[in-house]
């Protein structure tokens, strides 16, 4: 057997390589922090520390520059990066997508904090506008019931109630129940900063600079682009024409 057959036969075993995202589909890439429950209450505050929210705001603005995206979503240890169906990074392959976002987070987030973590990926597809819309307004609920539960949970916890006690306490309330519990401790979660409630939204807008033009020997406006940090997310309806803003701009470029 020469060397181009032995590589032809070693390379049939690489199932996936060949998989690729679906053409013409918009595509979701969500990367989640491995393991970041026992890693953030070892090195954080709970429920929320404004050192982690950066770390994680850093590492999202890192993967919307690398992975050329849209529009990125944050909330607790999760990143959801919206890239327009023409993208062709990767040649569209799924095994990079998933690998390399993964392999972006982990070492954005590494370099931000000093200290080593790791990310997994998945890809999530979606075949019209209002899907991509679900998913982000998804995400965004989410968020909402994972910050109410994190609260009373760790409310409870800083008070020296251990984990089965503190569980067991908010584990079958409702929503208005949970809140009302935080209401006895002085805590008002509507009142709580948006960015712990809904998440936090990156994306890229254009501003003007002033600039040279040494053809005419004259100071012009020229336009450029930046990462916009959104702390304050709109919900329901807006939240949906804001999206929708995005997905319709990418098609005009």
């Amino acid at each position: 057997m020469n060397n181009d057959q032995f590589e032809a036969k070693m390379r049939q075993a690489e199932y996936f390589h060949e998989l690729r995202l679906v053409p013409g589909a918009w595509v979701v890439i969500r990367v989640d922090g491995r393991g970041f429950s026992r890693f953030t209450e070892k090195h954080f505050q709970k429920p929320c520390d404004e050192r982690f929210r950066d770390y994680m705001l850093q590492t999202a603005q890192v993967l919307l520059e690398e992975l050329t995206g849209l529009y990125v979503y944050t909330e607790s240890d999760e990143i959801s990066i919206l890239i327009k169906p023409n993208w062709n990074l990767f040649d569209r392959g799924w095994e990079k997508a998933v690998s390399i976002s993964a392999g972006i987070a982990s070492a954005a987030f590494t370099h931000a904090c000093g200290k080593v973590a790791h990310f997994d990926s998945r890809v999530w597809l979606g075949v019209n506008e209002d899907a991509v819309v679900d998913y982000f307004r998804w995400r965004q609920s989410d968020a909402q019931r994972c910050a109410l539960n994190g609260w009373c949970y760790w409310t409870l916890r800083n008070t020296g109630v251990n984990v089965r006690q503190a569980t067991k306490r908010i584990e079958k309330l409702s929503v208005a129940a949970k809140q009302e519990l935080l209401l006895e401790y002085g805590i008002t979660f509507n009142e709580l900063p948006a960015w712990q409630r809904q998440g936090v939204g990156l994306y890229w807008e254009e501003y003007e600079k002033e600039g040279y033009n040494p053809q005419t020997d004259e100071t012009v406006k020229v336009l450029r682009r930046r990462v916009k940090v959104d702390w304050e997310l709109p919900v329901q309806q807006d939240y949906k024409n804001l999206l929708l803003n995005f997905m319709r701009a990418s098609n005009l470029v």
